[in-house]
């Protein structure tokens, strides 16, 4: 395919990262540095209906389609570039059937014959981030398309202070939270796709940072133990276990997932296993704490979000076991707690600054 710089600026790529919300907002990077490269670009994603609402509110995209709701309008869209961040043979057949040109993708079992353009990327060695085997991929289509990559820096998810502002006070409306001391998030689920902390270690990280923090004299902690639809009893477990010692509060995602993602900008400090909140913490670069496995497909260099680096703090068992269900027996509670509680002490908060 040959497109000469007049032709850049009207280039229709479609983008897709149809699997989880953590593997979409990990996707932010990459459509950022795509956007910020090809400004007069038209950049779509095709994601599904449940991280839709999320797609919407991303700065670099300007159109979204649902997978596979919208098949039909990806022929009358006439699409120059397909930029697939994880290959399935449906989607690869899905390009070539509807005759975009450009058809680009990791170099992935049989899916990779789909595509006119493959990206050798071996992503099950896990030696780097997911978000930059994605970006990968954005700069090999820059490559062939001799263009320039932009300057791509964190945040991914560059809200306003403005708006961070107005989303605390809500926050703070809403649960009754003190607008003036900090507000730090704990998401104790999984989603189902990610091994987690058990109840118990979550409840004693909470009242061991909590000590440290009150005999430091430093500005309260409120801990917002955060819970989607199908989570709330376990949230609810975990203030059980911690509100005779803490200053805990449930916020329940009741009203959708964008608004729940867009509340996370209120906080200074997040905390869960490698799950989507995490990752939309990252992308707005508040800072993370993130607990994952040691083995190789789940480890926190591949799956760190996407913040900056001096703002995510990843802790990991020392043991290795291939019991899901035991993955981080072996962690050792108060050490995570010195380490989080040394690591917070050097950051700065937008909003206690």
């Amino acid at each position: 395919m040959s497109l000469n710089l007049k032709s850049l600026d009207k280039l229709k790529i479609l983008v897709v990262r149809n699997d989880k919300l953590g593997d979409f907002m990990l996707a932010w990077p990459a459509l950022a540095l795509l956007k910020r490269s090809l400004p007069k670009a038209q950049i779509s994603v095709l994601v599904p209906k449940y991280t839709a609402p999320v797609a919407e509110l991303c700065p670099w995209v300007d159109h979204v389609l649902l997978d596979p709701n919208h098949y039909h309008d990806i022929k009358s869209q006439h699409f120059d570039i397909l930029l697939t961040l994880f290959s399935t043979p449906r989607i690869g057949w899905l390009g070539l059937k509807n005759r975009i040109p450009m058809r680009i993708a990791p170099a992935t079992k049989l899916a990779q014959f789909f595509y006119n353009h493959r990206v050798v990327q071996r992503r099950s060695h896990s030696e780097k981030p997911e978000y930059e085997y994605n970006i990968d991929l954005v700069l090999a289509l820059l490559k062939h398309l001799k263009v320039v990559p932009a300057q791509n820096l964190a945040p991914y998810w560059p809200l306003p202070l403005e708006q961070r502002q107005k989303e605390r006070r809500q926050l703070c409306q809403q649960l009754k939270l003190n607008n003036h001391e900090q507000i730090a998030f704990v998401h104790p689920g999984s989603g189902g796709s990610a091994t987690n902390l058990s109840i118990e270690q979550y409840a004693e990280l909470i009242q061991q940072l909590d000590q440290k923090n009150m005999e430091s004299n430093n500005n309260p902690i409120q801990w917002v133990i955060s819970a989607g639809p199908s989570e709330i009893e376990l949230a609810n477990c975990l203030i059980e276990a911690t509100k005779s010692k803490c200053k805990v509060v449930l916020y329940a995602s009741s009203q959708g997932l964008a608004t729940f993602a867009q509340s996370i900008s209120a906080a200074d400090l997040f905390i869960a296993g490698s799950t989507g909140p995490l990752h939309i913490a990252g992308a707005l670069d508040v800072p993370t704490v993130g607990f994952f496995p040691i083995k190789r497909s789940a480890k926190a260099l591949r799956w760190r979000p996407c913040n900056s680096l001096e703002r995510h703090l990843a802790l990991s068992p020392e043991a290795f076991t291939d019991d899901d269900n035991q993955v981080f027996d072996a962690l050792n509670i108060p050490d995570c707690s010195d380490k989080v509680y040394n690591w917070q002490q050097s950051l700065s908060s937008v909003f206690m600054s």
